[in-house]
Order: C-alpha cells, then sequence, then structure tokens
C-alpha cells in the first residue's frame, strides 16, 4: 500500500489539516495518509503544547469513519525529540510491505536541507508537497516530489488556541466533534 505520511503537532487538529490530507488522499496516487501525531517537533517551541494522547484522540475523532485517512501515534513509541528519517526507518522496518511517503508544505520543503539525514530521505522517499503562501518550491536538492494543488484555508492552530484562550468560538474552525470535545475538556483555556 502507498501510504503518504501527514506530521504535525495537531495541536489541535482544524478542518484546514483535514481539507489538505483529504484532498491528497483523492488526488493522488496515494491510497491512505496517515496523520502522524508528532509529540514534540524538535524545530518547534514546546510550550503550549496539549498533551500527546489528547491530540492523538482529537485527530481519532476528527476523522472517524474516514477509510483514506488514519490518526498515527508511531512517534510516541520513538526516542525524543522525533526526527522524521526515524520514524520513517522504523515505520519501513515495522510494515515492510508498505511504500511511505512524507507530505510537506512548501515552507518545511524548503528547510528540508535542516532536518536529520535529509539525504536518506530523499533518496528514499517522495515528498508531496503542497503550496503554502510566500514559499515557491525550488527543488535544487533533486527530491523526488509532486507539488499538489490542494486547496488551503488561512487557519492556524495557534489563531484557534488564541481564540479559545480568549473565550471566542472555533465552532466550523475545526471539525464537531473536536469542537465539542475541546469544549468539554477544557483544552487550551486560559489558567488564571
Amino acid at each position: 500500500m502507498h501510504i503518504g505520511l501527514f506530521f504535525g503537532s495537531f495541536n489541535p487538529v482544524h478542518n484546514g489539516h483535514l481539507i489538505l490530507a483529504n484532498y491528497i488522499a483523492q488526488n493522488t496516487g496515494l491510497e491512505q495518509v496517515w496523520l502522524v501525531v508528532s509529540p514534540h517537533n524538535p524545530l518547534k517551541e514546546q510550550a503550549g503544547l496539549l498533551n500527546e494522547y489528547d491530540r492523538l484522540h482529537l485527530v481519532q475523532l476528527a476523522i472517524e469513519g474516514e477509510k483514506k485517512l488514519r490518526a498515527s501515534d508511531i512517534e510516541f513509541k520513538l526516542p525524543r525529540p522525533s526526527y522524521t528519517i526515524d520514524t520513517l526507518t522504523y515505520l519501513q522496518e515495522k510494515f515492510p510491505q508498505h511504500q511511505f511517503a512524507i507530505i510537506v508544505g512548501s515552507d518545511s520543503f524548503m528547510n528540508l536541507t535542516k532536518w536529520k539525514n535529509y539525504q536518506q530521505l530523499i533518496a528514499n522517499y517522495k515528498l508531496y508537497i503542497y503550496n503554502r503562501p510566500g514559499f515557491v518550491v525550488e527543488n535544487t536538492i533533486q527530491a523526488n516530489i509532486e507539488i499538489v494543488p490542494a486547496p488551503l484555508l488561512d487557519i492556524s492552530s495557534t489563531q484557534i488556541r488564541k481564540m479559545i484562550a480568549e473565550k471566542k468560538s472555533v465552532r466550523y474552525w475545526v471539525p464537531d466533534k473536536v469542537f465539542e470535545e475541546i469544549e468539554i475538556s477544557n483544552f487550551y483555556r486560559r489558567k488564571n
């Protein structure tokens, strides 16, 4: 099976993530897209990061019933911080019957040379790249890429967390089940 790995903090998962994942699952040669919940991205700040199991639960709620999308906690089992190449090496050993690819935004692609063992990544894995405003893809590293014209919503998890902390509604920014769980569990509220 051809599987695309969409890595993210998903803090929280929102409709922009889901539209992108679904578009790529439906409009490329990939048979499934796994939303890989990262415990901590080594290139991002950890402050404000909801517990990884809570973030995984929100992703599972968001994609419930979707056959081509799957939530993955694979990085929870690996040494931290998690690096994409280590995750891919582990997945390839655990699931040798599958062929894995990476899904990244054009902004992340432009930083790929900063990733651990990026040469090994581009030598062994295809990259599906979705455009982010202001980041034109220039494949100077000769990676195996496919640019996917996926629709993008100008939504960010940071923006959603800020709205929740300010007691503003994020209904319609996230799937209904995710909205309900955030409300019930009081996620992302400011501690006074």
